[in-house]
């Protein structure tokens, strides 16, 4: 059995910003400050982190657990329509090959596919349902499970391994995404890597982490199942 976590955003998809927007227009109505999380690198950390740093942009304020559940809330209520405006603005992209590649893995009976992603699940899903992806991923890991990447793909796996019928070890696990942070998460927490030039890392930064495998989209299905060991 191989068990494969995708990132979301820069991995399984682009969104156009809605995530960023969502969550400025979150703070802007709780605490009247706008652009709170503009010049915040969001890409790869966890929601748990960036709505911890949003409020202490918007606040001045150490974020407490209350704090940041209400600002989560907010954005919530406020990402559908940002990710409809990317919809309606062309710019929500899923990669080219991905739906081929996805569609190969989750016929396989030797493939579980999962989430290993920053996001907290409700937002996850809102941002997958336009590309339809939402149904290949019964499961995950979550920015809702945990504050550090590592320790949500390890809750990933735990899931995993209540799906599976079959043993599978840490050797069979794989983490896909498109940052460093990505990449650090899974060897941190004893997986193998891939990394994919999809998204919001440079190629060089992408390429300095060192992951396993490395490449710059998913259109060679044959390389991806080599790496995945399924040919």
């Amino acid at each position: 059995m191989k068990v494969l976590l995708f990132d979301i955003d820069g991995t399984l998809i682009r969104g156009g910003g809605a995530g960023r927007k969502a969550l400025n227009r979150a703070a802007q109505e709780l605490y009247g400050k706008k652009h709170a999380c503009s010049e915040l690198s969001l890409a790869g950390r966890t929601d748990l982190y960036n709505f911890g740093e949003t409020y202490r942009v918007a606040t001045g304020k150490k974020p407490s657990r209350a704090a940041v559940e209400r600002l989560h809330q907010a954005y919530l209520k406020h990402l559908p329509y940002y990710v409809k405006s990317a919809l309606r603005n062309r710019t929500y992209h899923v990669p080219p090959g991905l739906k081929t590649l996805l569609k190969h893995l989750s016929r396989d009976r030797r493939v579980l596919l999962g989430l290993g992603t920053g996001n907290m699940e409700k937002g996850a899903r809102i941002k997958l349902e336009p590309s339809g992806f939402n149904a290949y991923f019964l499961f995950g890991g979550y920015g809702s499970d945990a504050f550090h990447r590592h320790a949500l793909l390890k809750k990933a796996v735990a899931r995993a391994r209540k799906l599976s019928h079959t043993a599978f070890t840490s050797k069979d696990v794989y983490v896909i995404g498109d940052t460093p942070f990505d990449v650090f998460a899974g060897k941190k927490a004893g997986f193998k890597t891939v990394g994919v030039g999809t998204g919001y890392a440079t190629w060089q930064e992408l390429r300095a982490s060192k992951p396993d495998h490395l490449a710059k989209g998913f259109k060679n299905i044959k390389t991806w199942l080599n790496w995945f060991e399924l040919n």
